[in-house]
């Protein structure tokens, strides 16, 4: 029996749901011309000196206007950020939420450095290649084109990212995610498990955010 729009985005755990529906109202509220991509975007001087903090989070949602590439990266964001949120952190929303944060603030750090004024894609690859490395023996197929281990996802999806813009500089973007995602990885499962024995402030939400999303 076939499933509503609606049913579908209730099923998709919060974290998830909310983040795909913001970048989705956001390319639409610049396709319609209700918002301009300049007032979205990240720099330092627009958000500290011109006291413009919003840009500090839709940097984040902005996914580009309605194409290939955003079809492209909102799908596998939603596919396996869906997945990580409803395995690794199921039940544990706050954490998830955490990690993404902490993922945002080193993107938005070292941004200056790398010349993204937009951060969406970057942060996307953030929970694809968490859930890659919680996977590692898991095989893929990726378009009925070429068969993977999930380590190799978010490189493959590098290339594909590539393919579909046609300019080394529209994947860097990706690249800093996964670069990103590596130190997120890093920081919750490897120094948590080998060097701290248990969960760390890199893996455990504040317990102040915990009570807001009810995770207590």
């Amino acid at each position: 029996m076939p499933v509503g729009i609606d049913s579908w985005i209730a099923d998709v755990p919060p974290i998830t749901r909310w983040w795909g529906l913001s970048a989705c109202a956001i390319s639409i509220a610049v396709q319609c011309h209700l918002v301009a991509p300049l007032q979205l975007y990240f720099s330092y001087k627009s958000a500290l000196v011109n006291f413009q903090p919003w840009r500090a989070v839709t940097t984040f949602l902005y996914f580009g206007p309605l194409n290939l590439d955003f079809v492209f990266h909102l799908f596998f964001f939603m596919r396996y950020s869906r997945m990580l949120e409803e395995s690794s952190f199921a039940n544990r929303k706050a954490d998830f939420l955490w990690l993404l944060i902490l993922s945002a603030v080193m993107l938005l750090i070292i941004s200056p450095l790398v010349t993204l004024p937009f951060l969406s894609a970057p942060l996307a690859f953030v929970p694809i290649y968490l859930w890659s490395r919680s996977h590692p023996s898991t095989q893929l197929s990726l378009f009925g084109l070429i068969n993977i281990t999930a380590p190799y996802l978010p490189l493959a999806l590098v290339g594909f990212s590539y393919l579909i813009n046609g300019s080394y500089s529209a994947a860097a973007g990706d690249l800093v995610g996964c670069v990103v995602g590596h130190v997120a990885w890093f920081l919750h499962d490897v120094w948590a498990r080998e060097a701290i024995g248990g969960r760390t402030w890199a893996s455990k939400a504040p317990d102040s955010l915990r009570r807001m999303l009810g995770d207590d």
